[in-house]
């Protein structure tokens, strides 16, 4: 961890009391850029009223293995609620990378709804793909429903959501979120990587290094890839170019 980097703060969420909220989720994704296994979304709710500090949490980013191990119970034990959600690598080649955050952030906050409905959401970032789109049409009654499969599945995200850059290295609850996202996830692609010993998944965690492209090349993609994604160091013939990192408003939403 930087010891240079500044403790995130609940200064930002409390300034939503202002406008009647009280139950905030913070919000954070990982596995964004990966070649393989899911996209996670990681949701953590606060009272804004009775919400206190908590030490050592920050970006997951910024922490070691050990760091944001420990901290887990102690964030699930501050935290009013909290879930993680998946998205399947199949359900990003199936639905586009929005919208299987989406999911994957439905399926968080299906979770923390178990325990409380938060009023208003601080999602990481400058996008908002956690809710569900809402389009008007003549032909409504036909039509699957605009926010793809999470609203499909159910309802999704019914609070406000509020974007904000570099919101998990300045607000606790979305820097909560990103612990427990990265936590869960990356212990996922541990377990996958016993049966699937080629990729160093248990050390990669499934992202785009020149060794887990190398060994693409020469075993081939498992069903836990990305295959939408090129996934080799070359593309191979007919296969679509779709490069970790591109912009999410314009990525299979």
């Amino acid at each position: 961890m930087s010891s240079t980097a500044k403790a995130p703060t609940l200064r930002l969420e409390r300034t939503f009391t202002a406008s009647g909220h009280r139950i905030l989720a913070g919000c954070d994704e990982v596995g964004r850029g990966a070649l393989a296994g899911p996209v996670s979304v990681g949701l953590v709710a606060v009272d804004l009223a009775s919400a206190r500090s908590l030490k050592g949490v920050r970006d997951s980013k910024l922490l070691s293995v050990a760091d944001r191990n420990a901290l887990v119970p102690q964030i699930k034990k501050w935290a009013l609620a909290w879930g993680v959600g998946h998205a399947t690598a199949a359900e990003i080649d199936l639905h586009g990378l929005t919208a299987a955050l989406r999911l994957a952030g439905t399926r968080a906050w299906d979770q923390v709804c178990l325990t409380v409905c938060p009023d208003v959401v601080l999602l990481d970032g400058n996008y908002n793909w956690l809710s569900p789109e809402r389009q008007g049409s003549l032909f409504d009654d036909f039509e699957e429903p605009a926010g793809g499969p999470a609203a499909a599945a159910g309802e999704g995200c019914t609070a406000p959501v509020h974007t904000r850059i570099k919101a998990d290295m300045q607000c606790l609850s979305v820097a909560a979120a990103s612990v427990l996202a990265k936590v869960e996830r990356d212990a996922m692609m541990v377990e996958f990587a016993a049966s699937n010993p080629h990729y160093s998944w248990e050390i990669n965690k499934g992202y785009a290094t020149g060794s887990h492209r190398a060994a693409i090349d020469v075993h081939g993609p498992t069903p836990l890839h990305r295959m939408s994604w090129r996934l080799g160091s070359k593309p191979r013939p007919g296969e679509p170019v779709l490069e970790p990192g591109d912009d999410l408003s314009t990525v299979g939403g």
